[in-house]
């Protein structure tokens, strides 16, 4: 195999869309992945881009979110133009909502902290939430509404990157894992793989949940899988435009038609069986949420395995070995994070810089003295 500027373990989203900035910048790339590339986590996540987050450590992750969003519709619009694919991008905010078991002060303080990552949410009663959303419940007491998230088919999106990154001249190379790391001395020199070497300038791991059996990768990203379960429906009487959220559940509505349902978090390892009983929790959840889709007709069901570091931060940036970076560890928001994780990366290969905001992401923080 050839010799290259760049190589990337993982051919999801991530790897893609660093790839493609690499390319872009004119640098020789191959993509290394052990399966067919954009099946794994990237395929089967929901697309919410949201910079807000429900448990208090993730607090620090909001700056490294916000700036990923805001860069969402120039990154989308980009490879839509270079590829002539739509992408789903739907940038029509996001509703969350709240029955009884809210008191007012919670609501105002919960809308404070959200207003902080989201400046423009605003508290809505359960009669201005219905009238923006008429398909939600009347159980509906009080809503906030993020009018700057949006949602993306991450499908869709995670073709067209891999696309475009092929039109700049990107080799990819699947059904070809990455084994273990190059190494000589203190510098990284590739991957080895099953059935040969790709010796690289730089070396990045950005392979989700399994960067952690890439030999030599562990000590710097000791993630896990969090499996997560969904389902998809179709409802002709339903008219959902944004995206829905309440404890139980969140709806995403597609472009053509289809209502995301999901998702649950569950820690058993690389198991992917989809269970019913699971399917059913949040089949009644959705119903709840908006009872029009009692008239549902469910059109497929699945499982994805969440790539998740110990503080369930990701982690990006380069290591105390010369020429070897992670790009991995993004938990729920990889497909949020994928544009600014690309500008970390190719900041640091083509720079040596990197925003001193974003250190606390660097995979050093895992590497014992």
């Amino acid at each position: 195999m050839n010799r290259f500027d760049v190589v990337i373990a993982g051919g999801g989203l991530i790897g893609g869309t660093i790839a493609l900035g690499l390319a872009r910048a004119g640098a020789k790339v191959a993509i290394l992945d052990a399966g067919k590339v954009g099946q794994e986590a990237s395929w089967a996540g929901a697309g919410i881009l949201s910079p807000a987050h429900e448990s208090p450590e993730m607090h620090s992750l909001t700056p490294l979110a916000r700036a990923s969003l805001n860069v969402y519709p120039a990154f989308v619009k980009q490879v839509e133009k270079m590829t002539g694919l739509n992408v789903g991008f739907r940038p029509y905010g996001l509703l969350e909502v709240f029955g009884d078991q809210l008191r007012h002060e919670e609501l105002n303080g919960l809308a404070e902290t959200q207003h902080e990552q989201t400046p423009k949410a605003r508290i809505l009663d359960g009669d201005q939430a219905r009238e923006i959303e008429p398909s939600l419940s009347s159980a509906v007491k009080a809503a906030i509404l993020r009018p700057d998230d949006a949602s993306v088919d991450n499908r869709a999106l995670t073709a067209a990157v891999l696309r475009a990154a092929g039109m700049l001249g990107v080799e990819i190379y699947e059904n070809n894992a990455a084994v273990s790391i190059l190494r000589d001395a203190g510098r990284a020199l590739g991957l080895a793989t099953k059935i040969g070497k790709i010796e690289a300038q730089w070396t990045v791991v950005a392979a989700g949940c399994f960067s952690a059996r890439i030999r030599g990768a562990k000590r710097y990203a000791p993630v896990r899988p969090a499996k997560g379960q969904m389902l998809a429906l179709r409802c002709a009487t339903a008219a959902i435009r944004r995206v829905l959220m309440s404890k139980d559940v969140y709806l995403i509505p597609r472009d053509d038609g289809r209502i995301l349902v999901g998702a649950t978090i569950e820690r058993v390892g690389f198991n992917r069986v989809v269970r019913n009983a699971a399917i059913q929790k949040l089949l009644k959840a959705a119903i709840a949420l908006a009872p029009v889709l009692k008239e549902h007709e469910v059109v497929e069901t699945w499982s994805g395995l969440r790539p998740d570091s110990p503080d369930h931060l990701p982690i990006l940036g380069p290591t105390d070995v010369e020429g070897l970076l992670f790009a991995t560890g993004h938990f729920r928001n990889g497909i949020l994070l994928a544009p600014i994780t690309a500008q970390i990366i190719c900041d640091w290969i083509q720079r040596q810089k990197i925003e001193a905001e974003y250190q606390q992401f660097s995979p050093m923080r895992f590497v014992k003295a």
